[in-house]
């Protein structure tokens, strides 16, 4: 019996819009992927859109002048865009459309082998070694952010530094604050350019989606929509 996918739009908290697929379970690995890149091409506004890739594998939309950033993980794909910034190359770094997303399923107990990879002494030392849940955010979150620099070569110990740990926060505005008291927003300094002389500061917001822990990275200069424009 097949299962159907499920799209989702929606504003999140730091007013970057965010377009979700999953189910589909019967599809499994690279037709899956087809079938949840298809789905969203499909969904858009006004017309079909139409996915392309810059030098440095960075995903666009032909014609539009908005940012976006994709993942997926088993079964789930999600894309974060940014309002339209006419003012700037999209082929190129720019604060002002600087975000980037990454999904993790929150039971993969690999990153715990791997932390000593991506994590600084300094961010070791900060996350508890068998804390499943804070390593996959600070995995997510370094993913989120290098996608957010545009630049290759990236050293995800050295170039990117949590400087503070996201907390786990409801994916839309409205939610219930009983279960949420406070949005914890994170913070994260990066280095990018040839030398890495160029000093970036980074928010990270972070909320779980069927089952994955899903982290925007993104600067505090870039633009974003109101909650009535998504």
């Amino acid at each position: 019996m097949e299962t159907e996918f499920i799209y989702w739009r929606h504003p999140s908290i730091p007013g970057i819009k965010i377009e979700e697929v999953c189910g589909g379970e019967d599809k499994s690995g690279r037709l899956w992927r087809e079938m949840a890149y298809q789905l969203y091409c499909e969904n858009g506004k006004e017309s079909y859109r139409e996915i392309g890739h810059y030098h440095n594998g960075a995903p666009f939309l032909f014609g539009e002048e908005s940012r976006i950033s994709i993942t997926h993980t088993d079964r789930f794909l999600a894309v974060a865009t940014l309002p339209p910034t006419p003012e700037v190359d999209l082929a190129e770094f720019s604060r002002r459309a600087a975000v980037g997303i990454d999904a993790e399923r929150a039971d993969r107990e690999q990153v715990l082998k791997v932390r000593d990879r991506f994590l600084s002494d300094e961010e070791l030392k900060m996350i508890p070694a068998d804390d499943l849940r804070a390593n996959i955010i600070a995995w997510t979150a370094k993913e989120a952010a290098y996608k957010a620099l545009f630049q290759e070569g990236i050293d995800f110990r050295k170039d990117i530094i949590i400087e503070k740990m996201p907390g786990v926060s409801p994916a839309v505005p409205i939610y219930d604050k009983k279960e949420f008291p406070e949005i914890i927003f994170g913070k994260a300094r990066c280095l990018r350019g040839e030398n890495r002389e160029e000093e970036i500061d980074l928010t990270l917001f972070t909320y779980e989606s069927e089952g994955n822990i899903v982290t925007l990275a993104y600067s505090p200069q870039c633009a974003k929509f109101s909650k009535k424009a998504v």
